[in-house]
């Protein structure tokens, strides 16, 4: 039986995971993270149904993408919904030589049985600079 401390690292260290493949452009790192029947929306708005989409979008847009900085994530809230599904609100910041930008990512993760947590439902949110985000 897993423990709430125990789940809680083990969901930062998914977001941790995120974050390392996202800097290494690793696309095979990065969908290992996700439940087969995954639903991730980007932070432009386009929806992706399914491992498979993910998996076209992601081999498509990550190896290729140009950022000259680096990007992190930060967990900034992780609640538990039932013992196998949590709500993580993620704080992810890019930074280069012209600026810093930031996503609001939510995941919605579950836990097979084996303990693993996966992204299941994400939604990544662009914060627009002035926006008052209370």
């Amino acid at each position: 039986m897993h423990t709430d401390a125990a789940d809680i690292k083990a969901i930062e260290d998914v977001v941790a995971t995120v974050e390392r493949t996202q800097r290494a452009r690793d696309a095979d790192g990065f969908l290992s993270l996700f439940h087969p029947d995954a639903l991730w929306t980007t932070g432009h708005g386009k929806v992706l149904v399914g491992l498979d989409a993910i998996a076209e979008f992601t081999r498509s847009v990550l190896p290729a993408a140009e950022w000259d900085g680096e990007v992190t994530y930060e967990v900034v809230h992780t609640q538990l919904l039932r013992p196998d599904v949590a709500a993580v609100k993620v704080r992810q910041v890019y930074r280069s030589a012209e600026g810093e930008s930031e996503g609001v990512p939510l995941y919605v993760m579950t836990r097979r049985d084996d303990g693993a947590w996966l992204l299941h439902v994400c939604q990544n949110t662009q914060v627009h600079v002035g926006e008052d985000r209370r």
